[in-house]
């Protein structure tokens, strides 16, 4: 694989040069008196009754803090001062006619599909002005539903013509949604020959695809015990399916759900396709050609895989080592809890300490800016105004601040 990370700072003037940082894992969306704004004429009516009748069950959505989702004042002095100056922008709050917080709602059924499809393109209007407010601070991910193929190519393509240069967000199918046929039927096709055609990056974020668990105690340990399995099933998916085989140009990008489990994935799918590719067989199982792929799994990830690293662990950066610093892009995760805010620079120092700087550059700032469009010398005179220093975030960091949050306490009690 690619490049690895480097063990100190080997040239002094890279010390005192400020790094550009790109969070590649933030995120964004409106208010619903925003959201009405952009929504079809055709459910206005039907918004209004939905919106009375709409009790929000998330703190940060109904005290101040929610307005980091759009106040462009409040969300920039906060970025700033934490090192950011630029973001990918996945979705945030809760769309039209949405049952819960966008990332966790599963995929629509039949019945609440048309209002559910007004909704997304409410927030993708929005975030297109949201991100023009800041063009080259802001890359906006569109969203789709794969519950009607002809539509993801129409939004795909209204995406592209709109200049959501962060791609589209790919609904992960849980195992228990039938109305959603599961990624790798071949229906899909004429999506990943489009997205590869138009160079639209496909992401897919941890945390959601997981089953109903059902109304009982033990539903929330369950999803915290499984959500890492289920969030990894697209990339498994889409790669034993042929995707990345047909489609060599499409850009899969994997965001917070670490890099740790990659390495023993690939090393184990390896020698299992290897098997197959040499014998047509695995035990007592037997494979036609068509199950056959040509190359290996880490060469497929090689070639058509990104992963965004939010919030990331001491297991995460050995990582990198076998994925290669060309494939791996820092996020903050902000403006959630869990996230780097407000300590961002002292999680890059517990994660990233004694790394070179062309590695850092790489993570923090230039894969994100080749792959999502970002002019980083536009960037360059905010971020040295307010990026940290490739010296502090190279020095390591032995003591935390008063009040860390989880994130800093999570990086630090693994590293120490």
């Amino acid at each position: 694989m690619s490049a690895t990370l480097g063990v100190a700072v080997r040239d002094s003037t890279d010390a005192t040069e400020h790094l550009t940082i790109i969070s590649a894992d933030c995120h964004a969306g409106g208010s619903h008196s925003q959201y009405r704004e952009y929504l079809d004429p055709a459910y206005l009516e039907d918004f209004d009754a939905w919106r009375g009748k709409y009790k929000n069950p998330f703190r940060d959505l109904g005290d101040q803090r929610r307005l980091r989702n759009w106040d462009n004042d409040m969300r920039n002095t906060q970025q700033e001062e934490d090192g950011i100056v630029a973001e990918v922008i996945f979705p945030n709050t809760v769309p039209p006619f949405f049952p819960s917080f966008v990332l966790f709602a599963p995929p629509p059924p039949p019945e609440a599909y048309e209002h559910r499809l007004a909704g997304i393109r409410a927030h993708n209007r929005w975030l297109v002005d949201w991100c023009n407010e800041y063009p080259e601070r802001r890359a906006g991910i569109g969203q789709i539903f794969l519950n009607d193929v002809d539509d993801a190519l129409a939004d795909v393509r209204w995406i592209k013509e709109h200049g959501l240069r962060g791609g589209i967000l790919l609904p992960n199918i849980p195992p228990d949604v039938s109305w959603v046929k599961p990624l790798y039927d071949p229906c899909y096709e004429p999506l990943w020959s489009l997205c590869e055609e138009l160079g639209v990056p496909v992401h897919s974020h941890g945390g959601i695809g997981c089953p109903d668990y059902g109304p009982y105690p033990v539903s929330m340990l369950l999803y915290m015990s499984e959500v890492g399995f289920y969030s990894q099933r697209p990339f498994v998916h889409l790669l034993l399916s042929g995707v990345f085989e047909r489609h060599p140009g499409l850009k899969f990008v994997m965001t917070e759900m670490g890099a740790a489990w990659l390495p023993p994935l690939l090393d184990r799918l390896d020698p299992m396709l290897a098997t197959i590719r040499d014998t047509g067989a695995t035990g007592e199982m037997r494979f036609n050609q068509d199950h056959v792929l040509p190359r290996t799994a880490s060469e497929y990830f090689a070639q058509n895989c990104w992963v965004g690293l939010s919030i990331p662990s001491k297991p995460d950066r050995s990582a990198i080592a076998r994925l290669g610093t060309d494939r791996i892009m820092w996020g903050s995760d902000y403006p959630h809890d869990e996230g780097t805010y407000p300590f961002s620079r002292e999680n890059l120092r517990a994660i990233f300490s004694g790394t070179e700087a062309t590695q850092l550059r790489r993570v923090l700032s230039e894969n994100a800016a080749r792959l999502f469009d970002f002019d980083l010398e536009a960037l360059k005179p905010l971020a040295s105004r307010v990026g940290p220093t490739v010296g502090e975030i190279t020095k390591p960091l032995d003591q935390l601040p008063e009040a860390p949050n989880e994130a800093l306490r999570r990086a630090m009690g693994e590293r120490l």
